[in-house]
């Protein structure tokens, strides 16, 4: 990008942002962005994909990386207030907007190209109550009680607690299915405690894997929030220690280290507890909450060590205008992405055409696939560029 571009996006941070979470942000809802969106999915390069069940790739530490930042946030956002504030309407209304965001989504769909469709049937009341946006409304509620009750070193241990506790449901409480055949506990897609419990609470219509067996389930599950919260509160600790090394006199480099250290510690826990408790994002285990969070501390420290210690900022600034409006541009890739399914041509969807005539001649199969999440996320900078450079910054 030319140097008067990236010195105009700094130029403009808005007034009381923290640079280094706001690029941390940045990065992950960009990436979340990129691989929602290739030009084929039967054409995605092995990083840019999740595993197909245990295991892990970079797209599997996405999610959890923007739960993460919801923690720091969270802190920083109390300024220097020790005390949190008492959980009311200005909380809960966040909560319920990002679910109701989360639910627009859900029902953004119609089938133009068949005439037997039916929206009101498959959408609205089949629809998927549980999701990306509607976890992230789950996991700041909780967060937002557990940070106003709870000291750090009792942080700590809710934080071990939302891992072992649902993990030990999923392994020793017993469940049956429709047929009466007992199962106790399995890992498997579709036979685990967290798809039985889905589908009993909430119907196998309303999950994203409406056909598993033996079970229904979502990735996006009601047991597996759970740890999920403990990934936030990862984030939470760590701006915790941010703030507390700034009463300290700790230097920044000091904390980077901190960071680094815990980082990898857990990285390389979780990576070794996986022959015994298998690193899954749709389950979120227990290694690979462990996994995440150290990935995400490492990438805080690497991030706050270049552009707050060693102030090298102008090459990271596009990741400023996807994190000071983050939710704005997953609802902005979340309907275009839609729309370009929707919009019939021929006898395809927009999007197939454009792939199919445009970018795999030009690029090949995986190559025209990757093209074409970039072409997006390119369209999507230029979107909110606009809203940056207007300091118009979405607050949901």
């Amino acid at each position: 990008m030319p140097a008067r571009h990236l010195s105009e996006i700094l130029g403009k941070l808005p007034p009381g942002r923290v640079l280094a979470v706001d690029l941390l942000r940045g990065l992950a809802i960009a990436a979340m962005v990129l691989v929602n969106n290739p030009g084929n999915w039967s054409y995605v390069y092995a990083p840019l994909a999740h595993a197909q069940w245990h295991g892990w790739t970079p797209t599997d530490l996405i999610f959890p990386l923007f739960l993460f930042v919801v923690g720091i946030s969270m802190v920083l956002a109390n300024g220097n207030n020790r005390k949190f504030p008492r959980v009311g309407w200005t909380q809960w209304s966040r909560s319920l907007r990002l679910f109701a965001l989360g639910l627009f989504l859900a029902v953004f769909f119609y089938n133009f190209r068949d005439p037997s469709y039916s929206w009101l049937d498959d959408r609205l009341v089949g629809v998927r109550w549980l999701g990306v946006l509607q976890r992230i409304a789950l996991v700041y509620i909780l967060c937002c009680y557990l940070v106003y009750w709870l000291s750090p070193r009792g942080l700590t241990a809710a934080a071990v607690a939302l891992v072992a506790v649902p993990w030990l449901l999923m392994m020793y409480v017993p469940y049956a299915s429709e047929q009466g055949e007992l199962f106790r506990g399995q890992l498997l897609f579709g036979n685990h405690f967290s798809a039985w419990l889905d589908e009993k609470l909430l119907g196998s219509a309303h999950l994203y894997y409406r056909n598993a067996e033996p079970f229904a389930f979502d990735p996006e599950g009601l047991l597996t929030t759970l740890p999920a919260v403990a990934t936030a509160l990862v984030g939470v600790l760590a701006g915790l220690a941010w703030k507390r090394s700034e009463r300290d006199g700790v230097s920044c480099a000091q904390l980077c280290r901190g960071w680094l250290v815990w980082g990898g510690l857990l990285l390389l826990g979780g990576q070794l507890l996986h022959p015994w408790i298998p690193i899954n994002k749709a389950l979120w285990s227990p290694s690979f909450v462990m996994i995440s969070g150290g990935a995400s501390l490492m990438l805080l420290s690497g991030l706050f060590f270049l552009v707050d210690v060693r102030r090298h900022r102008r090459a990271l600034a596009p990741l400023l205008v996807f994190g000071v409006n983050a939710i704005a541009l997953f609802m902005l890739a979340g309907i275009v992405g839609r729309l370009l399914i929707m919009i019939p041509v021929g006898g395809q969807s927009l999007k197939q055409w454009l792939f199919g005539a445009i970018y795999e001649p030009l690029f090949g199969s995986y190559g025209g696939s990757l093209a074409f999440a970039l072409s997006c996320l390119i369209v999507f900078y230029l979107v909110l560029w606009q809203m940056y450079r207007r300091n118009i910054i979405w607050k949901v």
